[in-house]
């Protein structure tokens, strides 16, 4: 406080007063109101940390809750069976794109002959397409999940996959393999926080005993998960803002369910006019310390029964009548679906309220949302498929006399997303008849949207049309509609 301040409350403590007062509101109007510990945020205490140091004492429990609803709650699995048809749907085809065609052939079909349980997976159950789907679930629950590359004999290649989940991480691990490291929640760092190793945890099947860690060279571990912060070094699970709302509609529904359920019951409560011990009159109940008793019966459609005599029979229905479950669920549900970046109707399959319009536009926006997972599980794919592509050459399954000196350009790939449905086919097609005569869209690229190798579209669509002179039929104005028969009937040139 200064002098002059000083002064004005000594002369007039009104005046002091009010001066203190505006200048308290001037203070406030400089800071946020997101800020202040006002009346209203008097509970909201938050505190700034590194992303390992907010996760670390709460990712267990997450990924347990969310483990709990993925096995309890169909509103959870409607979340991640969402994901799972979009992000990998019909699976994947590969594209070889090195410049020469036999061994993009040949690769191709060692590629497709790899992805079979029996050589891709070292417990050989899962095809490379289940490995994929059972990844972007475990992703979406627990976080993440660990792809480890096992070279060992026994199929296509001696290169095999291993799934980890991030559970058998040895978060108990504090000694490092190398002077300098660090470990933190089982993954072994260097200074720059890259993970140089993962410590895995050794068991038996049932889990019961457990051996000593097993430490894995990254290079030879792949971990899928989302980093969302520069401090981030492991995974949380992606239902983290959601799981709350979640388990409270199943919370809401199994009371709806209990409430409806004893609403659709008839309870029946004898009211006795008599006194206690009285005599009883005809088909009165079984006598029990002299007293007229009704327990143990039950009502039947159509049953005539006499009661004790006095006795008054008053029916008891509960009152009011169930919540609009209907509705809250359904808000709900657009919550939970905006905070996994997808739409109401992705989540609930309820199109009623939709036309072709917005469910155009929903599709779009939810693409982006899948295009973000796409792009992370691609790329663990590349890598797989290069390491494939080695393994191959190692083991003398095609033969590339430059390969070592030009990899690069032998691991040239593309991959093709198995196609979506149209919701309105007339409507779609027309749009790319439209796109590419304007320049908007090349064949190739429809070919890819459609899950085609435009090359191989191109030589079916040739297969057809020489296959359709050898039987004297001409297939081009089926293929290729009115126009071609005309350009034909003209004679000028395919």
């Amino acid at each position: 406080m200064s002098w002059l301040d000083s002064a004005i409350q000594f002369v007039s403590p009104k005046w002091g007063s009010l001066r203190e007062a505006w200048r308290q509101n001037l203070e406030e109007q400089k800071s946020y109101d997101a800020a202040s510990y006002s009346r209203m945020n008097a509970n909201w205490r938050a505190v700034n940390q590194s992303a390992e140091d907010t996760d670390r004492m709460s990712r267990d429990t997450i990924r347990a809750r969310a483990r709990d609803l993925e096995r309890n709650s169909d509103m959870m699995n409607s979340v991640t069976g969402a994901f799972k048809r979009n992000v990998i749907g019909g699976g994947y085809t590969i594209q070889v794109k090195t410049d020469d065609e036999k061994l993009n052939q040949q690769l191709t079909e060692l590629w497709k002959e790899w992805c079979k349980k029996k050589n891709c997976d070292v417990t050989e159950t899962q095809s490379f397409n289940q490995i994929l789907r059972m990844a972007v679930v475990r992703k979406k629950i627990d976080g993440g999940i660990l792809f480890v590359k096992r070279y060992t004999d026994g199929g296509l290649v001696p290169f095999k996959l291993q799934m980890i989940e991030v559970d058998e991480l040895d978060t108990s691990r504090v000694f490092t393999s190398k002077p300098g490291n660090i470990v933190s929640g089982g993954i072994e760092y260097n200074h720059y926080n890259k993970a140089v190793g993962y410590w895995i945890k050794q068991y038996s099947i049932d889990g019961i005993i457990e051996h000593e860690p097993v430490y894995l060279d990254a290079k030879d571990v792949i971990f899928y998960f989302t980093k969302k912060r520069p401090s981030q070094v492991r995974e949380i699970s992606d239902t983290t803002q959601t799981i709350t709302r979640i388990r409270d509609v199943n919370e809401f529904m199994v009371a709806v369910s209990v409430k409806e359920r004893i609403a659709a019951c008839l309870s029946v409560f004898i009211k006795k006019c008599m006194p206690s011990g009285s005599g009883g009159g005809f088909g009165r109940g079984t006598q029990k310390n002299g007293k007229s008793e009704y327990d143990g019966k039950t009502l039947a459609p159509g049953m005539i029964k006499e009661l004790n005599a006095g006795d008054e029979i008053q029916t008891v229905v509960p009152s009011g009548q169930a919540a609009d479950a209907t509705s809250y669920t359904k808000l709900q549900q657009r919550l939970i679906g905006a905070g996994q970046g997808i739409s109401y109707e992705a989540t609930s399959r309820d199109m009623s309220e939709t036309n072709y319009s917005s469910a155009r536009q929903g599709l779009i926006e939810d693409e982006q949302t899948y295009l973000e997972e796409i792009e992370l599980l691609t790329d663990i794919m590349s890598e797989i498929y290069e390491t494939f592509v080695i393994s191959c050459v190692l083991a003398g399954l095609v033969d590339i006399k430059d390969f070592w000196t030009n990899k690069r350009k032998y691991l040239k790939h593309e991959w093709i997303k198995a196609p979506r449905k149209w919701i309105d086919p007339v409507k779609e097609a027309n749009a790319n008849k439209i796109a590419m005569y304007t320049g908007q869209k090349t064949f190739q690229q429809i070919a890819a949207e459609n899950g085609k190798d435009w090359k191989e579209q191109m030589k079916e669509m040739a297969d057809v049309l020489e296959y359709g002179k050898e039987l004297g039929i001409e297939m081009g104005g089926v293929v290729f509609g009115k126009e071609y028969k005309e350009s034909q009937a003209d004679g000028k040139p395919n």
